[in-house]
């Protein structure tokens, strides 16, 4: 009897669920058409800007690709056997030509398909230097530019697991670059070997805020096996591949050369590591050597980094974030935190930024004390630098100009940095007799690129300021046309040559050189549109109102030929992605632009214009949080109105049946769309991807939220779409990979979650998609994920919840 009441349950568990063994499934034609294209190219432009590379991948990896051989340590995924990540994305092309276009190159002196990466123009742009992969390892090679000459300097044994491989010295003479060393840990046979002993924890009492961390250390075993893979010798190496030694093996992160090129700062990792943090809270020394591998001086050491205040300005404490000062011979630059590194608790200033000269002989010298966190330096001369400032809270930004020599400061911007309307830009950095790169500074003016974000649209600038009055002066902003101008760089600022990028909704956007006093432009590149199926498709960017008065915008596509004085009413597809903001002013800014173009991925809707479908992409879902309330207090009630406002929108004008609406989004998008389909009726299906659901699972903050679960364990349980299951009454496509390595997003979520919707007499499809990541990347999988994502929307927008036969 009890067998068969067994089997009964068995049988009643499983009514509703059905598992499919399906192989991989191609989307519908329109819909192959624009997902199986050729990807463009990618263009780098010398630091001199006299070439162009053009840099060439396939537009998606394969399934035997994700499937090498991958070692999970540290929180990093490593290939043991080419010394790289393992989601190392390498060109398999390279072409070549100058920046007039009287010189192409098409075709240079490269192996059949080869895998390359980690490239960098030597400082005097003469030479490019990259990597080349094999099966066994990468090996170096240099590219003479003017004579397109290419020579491989190293064998196959370079070691980019925990720092770039390489560098080149100031002279573009040599480089320095990491070796792996031979193995010495020994495989054991599956299974692996006997465990010496317990694996244990333990906590000495401190309070620490430590979100949840994939692909950690687990036994001392993997301890042996990052310190082998992570470990490398320092050599230089010729341009005729001469290899002499620098350091010895170490476990390094960084190097890098001082301006003059007669120091060089190497990072190492120490001793303990850890099993709750990844690699970049390890401890970690700072050493600056000579050219000769001498020690000058030991400049830090930072301890494990396990214990993390609250507040998301919260740092690690003592010294931090060490790089040379661009303009001076060999003068470090660092900040140190005051306040020991806790944001929770009250200061009078938090960081300190410090100048420390070689050979450090000398105490370090204090620049500048701040309130707030320290946001970044921009050197310019002996007397002028500016540094930043931040506090997220308030997501307030200071930016101060110092007098580095003098201590002289003066403020010269405090604004909400969610204020894209008034961003002044970013300062124009240019070479300086180093060859580093230092504020450019002329007549006692500098200089400042910016977005141009406006409620009219996006009209990019170059400001003059005048450094002893602190005036600007507008110099030069793009006008208004049917196609959208972005600056790209500034080739010579006393002549007004500039680099730009030109765009619209058909047109690949494409470089020009072009002068600002002129006005005259030629074109750099002509890179062809890869999505004509879209030319005839309507796009324009939709503004509207949430009932609050919290403006928001989306970009609204219709079918070609689409009549939008008929009478048809179209499904529409929203696809968004929540945002936190402090304010409903800068929550209603909108940086949407119907002149940008239309590249359409498997992370968007667009896919489904093709198919009949209206689609609202990118649709703004801001969730405000004003003065003492936090965004997260009214998520759920924000959210849905948003959800609402977009509906109404693109309902009033005609073109939609608001009965046939769907929602979906990726990662905290999921997370939204598991929400609006549980506490809402706005919807006739949601697609999830790779969302959290269970927010007890992320029990130390998640996304923007600063509060833990014991702060607030209401605002949890609230918060996890898993907890109010069993409201889901709305047709849902769950899907994420199942080798998920983001930070919360575990592949566990969805499967715990797509249980308790089955188990609850929910209309709910998993699908899990082998070896793919927080973000997917085979063909086999991308192409099965819109197959899947098409039979769904067929079927619960389309016919009204029957399949299609």
């Amino acid at each position: 009897m009890k067998n068969y009441l067994w089997l009964v349950f068995l049988l009643l568990s499983h009514i509703g669920f059905a598992q499919e063994n399906l192989s991989y499934q191609k989307p519908s034609a329109e819909i192959l058409a624009l997902a199986d294209y050729e990807r463009p190219p990618s263009v780098s432009i010398s630091p001199d800007k006299n070439w162009v590379v053009f840099l060439y991948r396939p537009t998606y990896k394969s399934l035997k690709d994700l499937g090498q051989s991958e070692t999970r340590l540290a929180g990093l995924r490593i290939n043991a056997k080419t010394g790289m990540a393992s989601d190392e994305v390498f060109f398999n092309k390279m072409t070549l030509q100058s920046i007039d276009g009287k010189q192409v190159f098409n075709k240079l002196p490269l192996p059949n398909n080869p895998q390359i990466s980690n490239l960098a123009f030597s400082p005097d742009s003469k030479k490019l230097a990259f990597t080349l992969t094999d099966d066994q390892g990468a090996a170096l090679y240099v590219m003479e530019l003017a004579t397109r000459k290419v020579t491989r300097l190293t064998q196959y044994k370079l070691n980019a697991i925990l720092n770039s491989p390489f560098s080149w010295n100031r002279n573009s003479d040599r480089l320095l670059v990491s070796f792996r060393i031979e193995p010495s840990v020994k495989k054991d046979t599956p299974g692996g070997a006997l465990p010496s002993g317990p694996i244990i924890s333990s906590s000495d009492g401190q309070v620490s805020q430590l979100r949840t961390y994939q692909d950690l250390l687990k036994t001392p075993e993997d301890e042996a096996e990052f310190m082998e893979l992570g470990t490398s010798e320092l050599k230089w190496v010729d341009l005729s591949g001469n290899v002499s030694p620098y350091k010895e093996a170490d476990m390094y992160v960084g190097a890098n050369f001082s301006p003059d090129g007669n120091y060089v700062m190497i990072m190492t990792l120490k001793k303990p590591f850890s099993y709750v943090v990844p690699v970049s809270s390890f401890p970690m020394e700072t050493n600056v050597y000579d050219l000769q591998g001498k020690l000058v001086k030991k400049v830090n050491e930072t301890p494990l980094f396990e214990v993390m205040p609250k507040g998301f300005s919260s740092v690690r404490a003592g010294k931090r974030g060490f790089n040379w000062r661009p303009d001076q011979a060999a003068t470090l630059s660092y900040v140190e935190a005051i306040d020991g590194g806790d944001a929770s608790k009250p200061a009078e200033f938090r960081d300190e930024l410090f100048n420390w000269v070689a050979p450090f002989d000398q105490a370090p010298k204090s620049l500048i004390k701040l309130a707030d966190r320290f946001g970044g330096v921009i050197y310019g001369d002996e007397n002028h630098a500016l540094v930043s400032s931040r506090w997220y809270d308030t997501r307030n930004v200071k930016t101060f100009l110092i007098n580095p020599s003098t201590g002289q400061q003066q403020l010269i911007e405090d604004r909400n940095s969610q204020d894209v309307y008034n961003d002044p830009g970013r300062p124009y950095m240019d070479k300086n007799a180093f060859g580093t790169y230092s504020m450019y500074i002329k007549n006692n003016k500098i200089y400042y690129l910016g977005a141009g974000y406006t409620k009219e649209g996006e009209f990019p600038f170059i400001d003059e300021m005048d450094l002893k009055t602190l005036k600007k002066k507008r110099l030069y902003t793009a006008k208004a046309s049917d196609m959208q101008e972005r600056i790209s760089s500034i080739v010579d600022m006393a002549k007004g040559d500039i680099i730009v990028s030109l765009q619209s909704a058909k047109q690949f956007p494409n470089y020009y050189s072009k002068n600002i006093k002129s006005g005259k432009q030629k074109a750099i590149t002509s890179i062809e549109n890869p999505f004509k199926s879209l030319d005839n498709v309507h796009k324009e960017v939709l503004n509207y109102k949430r009932k609050d008065g919290v403006a928001l915008s989306g970009t609204l596509y219709l079918p070609a030929n689409y009549d939008k004085n008929s009478q048809e009413k179209l499904p529409l597809l929203i696809w968004a992605y929540p945002q936190e903001f402090k304010d409903k002013n800068t929550a209603g800014q909108s940086t949407a632009n119907p002149k940008e173009f239309t590249f359409p991925n498997y992370g968007s809707f667009v896919y489904w214009v093709t198919k009949g479908y209206a689609v609202l992409d990118d649709a703004a879902f801001p969730i405000v949080g004003e003065g003492k309330q936090e965004p997260n207090d009214t998520f759920i009630p924000q959210l849905v109105a948003n959800a609402e406002a977009a509906i109404d929108a693109v309902d009033q004008l005609g073109y939609i049946d608001r009965k046939r609406v769907a929602v979906g989004g990726h990662s905290y998008g999921a997370f939204m769309t598991a929400h609006l389909l549980s506490n809402s009726n706005l919807f006739a299906a949601g697609i999830a991807r790779s969302g959290a659901y269970n927010r007890t699972l992320t029990p130390f903050g998640f996304q923007s939220e600063q509060r833990n679960f014991w702060d607030d364990p209401k605002l949890y349980s609230t918060m996890s779409p898993f907890m109010s299951a069993d409201r889901m009454k709305t047709p849902m496509l769950l899907v994420h990979g199942a080798a998920d390595n983001n930070p919360g997003t575990f592949t566990l979520q969805t499967e715990r979650y797509f249980q308790a919707l089955k188990n609850l007499g929910a209309k709910v499809r998993m699908v899990i998609l082998p070896r793919e990541s927080h973000g997917y990347a085979a063909q086999e999988n991308i192409f099965h994920l819109l197959w899947e994502q098409d039979r769904f929307l067929e079927k619960y927008l389309k016919n009204g919840g029957q399949d299609k036969q």
